[in-house]
């Protein structure tokens, strides 16, 4: 997996691609609680993931949560059909805030 981060918009976008699984989600995690505090706005872009496991998705989970407790907001796109059905079966579709296109989730 490999993650980077990008300012636009007043946004930061968080491009993510390869797999999130136990041996990834601490990288990730710590780059999404290191960019938090510095935006309004944490975008992830998922177009490049093919798949997130559970620590991936309480990765996830625990970042919405700092969001939240810091009135930011954290909002996904361009997930694929796979991270999709994780999310739906962990009924997260209706916590997380989920767009298909980068200029739809800077526009959220």
């Amino acid at each position: 997996m490999k993650a980077a981060a990008r300012q636009q918009s007043g946004s930061t976008i968080v491009d993510v691609s390869g797999d999130i699984d136990m041996g990834t989600s601490p990288v990730l995690r710590k780059l999404l609680l290191e960019s938090l505090p510095k935006t309004p706005r944490l975008v992830v872009n998922f177009t490049q993931v093919r798949y997130i496991d559970s620590s991936g998705i309480a990765s996830l989970v625990e970042v919405l949560m700092k969001a939240r407790n810091s009135h930011k907001r954290l909002v996904l796109y361009g997930l694929n059909k796979t991270v999709q059905e994780v999310l739906q079966l962990t009924r997260l579709t209706t916590i997380f805030e989920i767009r298909k296109t980068e200029e739809e989730a800077l526009q959220a």
